[in-house]
């Protein structure tokens, strides 16, 4: 990304946790100076203070970019601090779980550039995936912004509609904690089965991440994938004819888990 005109505007982070703390490294990496960065946060780590960024200092009276990457609860009082850059000069990003672009506008001003994220927990390590979509006052270019912005931490989708961030947070939101648990269940089965417990842990976190390198980077489909390791009558077989039970199966079971997320996130809103 070129970082010409962030570098000579600057960047805000409103707020700096984990997800903000890999994106400030992947940003620090590709050659974005430290000195554009201004973050506020009410407890920096020591990682944050020690990589030459603005801490809790004035904010440039016009920057490039805001990143606001706080905490729903703490939201409408966060966002009072950059009022100030409302109305149309600095692209707002909001990385904050819940809060629509309606909420910015309110605050900011329906001119102000808003793009609203949903970032992933694998972004900690670089391995996230994010959805994006913006106002009507953010252009194309904005949404280039942010695209080249989040993708420090993984990859990027762009939603043509926010009402889709719901359904987003259905499946790679709230996601990786149904891959967790996937792995716990996984190594059970395995204890079950006679395994050391830490081997069975293993066997199922290796399983878990391979298959998923595997699904990523093959030309094959996931379906595919999968007729390629069942065997007629073999043990693979034999396991896919419980998991994929028409009627109690993974598929009617997944179904029910991401719609209830989806509708989770919808009554929330409300």
């Amino acid at each position: 990304m070129d970082f010409d005109e962030i570098a000579r505007r600057g960047l805000v982070m409103l707020g700096c946790g984990k997800m903000g703390q890999a994106m400030l490294e992947g940003w620090l990496e590709a050659g974005l100076p430290a000195g554009a960065v201004w973050v506020l946060d009410p407890k920096p780590s020591d990682w944050v203070t020690a990589r030459g960024v603005h801490v809790n200092a004035g904010l440039p009276a016009d920057p490039a970019v805001a990143i606001v990457a706080v905490k729903p609860q703490v939201m409408d009082a966060a966002l009072g601090q950059l009022a100030p850059l409302g109305g149309g000069g600095t692209l707002m990003i909001s990385v904050a779980a819940g809060t629509s672009i309606s909420l910015f506008e309110e605050v900011l001003g329906k001119a102000t550039r808003v793009i609203r994220a949903m970032p992933n927990t694998p972004a900690a390590v670089g391995r996230g995936i994010t959805a994006i979509v913006g106002n009507d006052a953010a252009g194309a270019a904005d949404a280039d912004i942010a695209e080249a912005l989040l993708s420090a931490v993984g990859q990027v989708v762009r939603l043509s509609d926010e009402g889709q961030i719901d359904a987003v947070t259905g499946v790679s939101g709230s996601g990786p904690a149904y891959i967790f648990y996937l792995i716990e269940t996984l190594a059970a089965a395995g204890r079950a089965e006679g395994l050391p417990e830490d081997m069975a842990m293993q066997l199922a976190k290796a399983t878990v991440a391979g298959a998923g390198a595997l699904a990523e980077a093959a030309e094959d489909s996931p379906a595919q994938l999968r007729r390629n390791v069942t065997s007629p009558n073999g043990t693979t077989q034999a396991g896919l004819e419980v998991l994929m039970d028409e009627g109690k199966g993974l598929a009617p079971l997944m179904r029910a888990t991401v719609g209830a997320a989806a509708n989770r996130a919808r009554e929330l809103k409300g």
